[in-house]
C-alpha cells in the first residue's frame, strides 16, 4: 500500500530576495551557460545548492544551507502539509494546467510492488545524488510520481484549495507559471491519503528514478547506522510531486529518433513495406499525418524526404522481441521502433547518445539534424501515454531509453525535505 504522508517543507524567506531570482531548473537540466546565469541572478539562487560550480560542490552545498539557515535565508514551516502544486503553461498555442500535490513518500524497493519504475538507470547519477544527499541531509529536488485517481476525488480538492491565494507564484525561465498552496486540514490530508492507498495501492515513477534509488539506498544505510531511527524518521519517506493520470494537464512529450549513421537501402525498403504500409507525403504534412494517427504510426524522413508508415499488424512485433514481454509493453510505439525498426530491420542493436543516435524534442529540431547533415535520417514519433506508463509499469516492464518526456519539468527551489536525523513524520 502506498503511505504518503504531510512534511515541513523548507522555503525561501522574503530576506532571500524576489523568488523569480531564486529559482532554477532540474540540476540535470542546467547547462553552463544556464548555470552563470543563475549565479549572476541572486546570491542566493537555489542552483547554487543543487549544482555548485566550485569542485568541493557537496561540502560548498552543505555550508551554504547551514550558513543560509543562519541567516535566515531558508525557514522550516512550523506544522507539516501537503502541498498542492500547479503549472499553467502553454503548448501549440493551447494552454494547460498540471495539477498535482507535493507529499512525503514512503521508500519502498521496486520488488516490494509498491513504488513502480517505468525505465532503468544507470550508476553514475546515482553516486552523483548519494554525496549530495549525505553531505546536505536534504532532498533538495523532489521526485515525481503517478498515480490513479478515477473518480478524481484528489483534483476536486485541488480545484477548491485554489480558489483562494496561492502561497507561492513564480514564473520560471521557460514562462511556465507556478503556484504552491499549502494544505494542514486534517479531513482534506486524510482524503487524499485514503486515494493513493486505495487498491491496487500502487505508484509509477514518472521522473527521478536515479534520485528514488539514491534515497531508498541511503534510506537502508541510516536504518543501521542510526542510534534512534524509527520508521516515522523523515529519511523514510521522499519529497514528491504526485500527479493523478486522470489530469488533463498531464501532458508527454513524444521523443523522436534521429540517427547519425544508418542509411535506408532499397533492401531495408522492402522489409520496412513487409511490416508497414508507406506513402510518401510532403514535409509540411509531417505533424498532420501524425494527429491523424496516434498509434502505431510514425515519419521516416531522409534525403529531404518524408514518409507515412503505419504498422499493419501487431502481431508481428513477437518476431522481434528476444523475451516475453507484457500486451502493454508490446503496444508501445517506442518498442515497435526499437524492436521493429531499428534492431530487427535496420540490424542498429548498439546505438550509443550522441555519437549514433540524439534523442530529440521538437519536430524542427530533428528534421533541421537531417536537412544540416549531421544525421541521417529521423523518425518521428507519437509522445507515449500517462496510462500506458501506468499499464506496463504494473505488469512490470521497463521502457526503452528516453520513452517519455513529461512536459514541464518542476521548478527547483520552492520546497525542500530535511531528513537531518530527529527529523520526524507525523503518523
Amino acid at each position: 500500500m502506498v503511505e504518503i504522508r504531510p512534511f515541513r517543507a523548507i522555503r525561501y524567506t522574503a530576506k532571500a530576495g524576489n523568488l523569480e531570482d531564486l529559482v532554477a531548473q532540474p540540476y540535470d537540466k542546467i547547462t553552463p551557460d544556464m548555470q552563470d546565469k543563475y549565479y549572476a541572478r541572486s546570491d542566493f539562487n537555489y542552483c547554487k545548492l543543487t549544482l555548485p560550480k566550485e569542485d568541493n560542490r557537496y561540502e560548498i552545498s552543505k555550508q551554504r544551507l547551514e550558513q543560509w539557515f543562519k541567516d535566515n535565508i531558508f525557514v522550516k514551516d512550523a506544522n507539516p502539509g501537503f502541498y498542492v502544486y500547479f503549472q499553467d503553461f502553454e503548448l501549440n498555442n493551447r494552454q494547460y494546467t498540471r495539477k498535482g500535490f507535493f507529499a512525503a513518500v514512503k521508500l519502498h524497493h521496486f520488488d516490494e510492488g509498491i513504488v513502480l519504475p517505468h525505465e532503468w538507470t544507470h550508476k553514475g547519477p546515482k553516486i552523483d545524488r548519494l554525496n549530495m544527499l549525505k553531505a546536505t541531509q536534504k532532498f533538495l529536488e523532489p521526485g515525481f510520481m503517478l498515480y490513479n485517481d478515477p473518480e478524481k476525488k484528489t483534483i476536486q480538492i485541488f480545484d477548491e484549495v485554489a480558489k483562494r491565494e496561492p502561497d507561492m507564484d513564480v514564473i520560471d525561465d521557460l514562462g511556465v507559471r507556478n503556484r504552491i498552496w499549502k494544505i494542514e486540514d486534517p479531513k482534506l490530508i486524510k482524503a487524499i491519503q485514503e486515494v493513493l492507498a486505495a487498491p491496487p495501492g500502487q505508484v509509477v515513477i514518472a521522473d527521478g528514478h536515479h534520485r528514488y534509488e539514491t534515497a531508498c539506498g541511503y534510506r537502508d544505510e541510516l536504518r543501521k547506522t542510526r542510534k534512534n531511527w524509527t520508521e516515522d524518521d523523515a529519511a523514510n519517506f521522499r519529497m514528491t510531486l504526485l500527479v493523478p493520470v486522470q489530469d488533463e494537464g498531464l501532458i508527454i512529450l513524444p521523443t523522436h529518433r534521429v540517427l547519425a549513421k544508418h542509411r535506408l537501402t532499397p533492401a531495408h525498403w522492402d522489409e520496412i513495406k513487409k511490416y508497414f504500409t508507406v506513402q510518401e507525403i510532403p514535409k509540411e504534412d509531417i505533424e498532420q499525418f501524425m494527429l491523424q494517427h496516434p498509434q502505431h504510426a510514425f515519419v521516416i524522413y531522409t534525403d529531404g524526404k518524408a514518409f507515412g508508415i503505419i504498422l499493419k499488424d501487431l502481431a508481428v512485433v513477437d518476431q522481434f522481441l528476444k523475451e516475453e514481454h507484457a500486451d502493454s509493453y508490446k503496444t508501445l510505439d517506442v518498442v515497435i521502433v526499437s524492436e521493429v525498426l531499428f534492431k530487427g530491420i535496420l540490424k542498429a542493436e548498439q546505438l550509443h547518445i550522441d555519437e549514433d543516435i540524439f534523442y530529440i524534442r521538437w519536430l524542427k529540431d530533428a528534421l533541421a539534424k537531417v536537412d544540416s547533415g549531421e544525421a541521417t535520417l529521423a523518425v518521428i514519433m507519437n509522445p507515449t501515454k500517462a496510462d500506458q506508463v501506468l499499464e506496463a509499469a504494473k505488469k512490470g516492464e521497463r521502457m526503452p531509453q528516453k520513452s517519455t518526456d513529461f512536459y514541464p519539468k518542476m521548478i527547483s527551489g520552492l520546497l525542500m525535505e530535511d531528513i537531518s536525523e530527529g527529523e520526524r513524520l507525523p503518523s
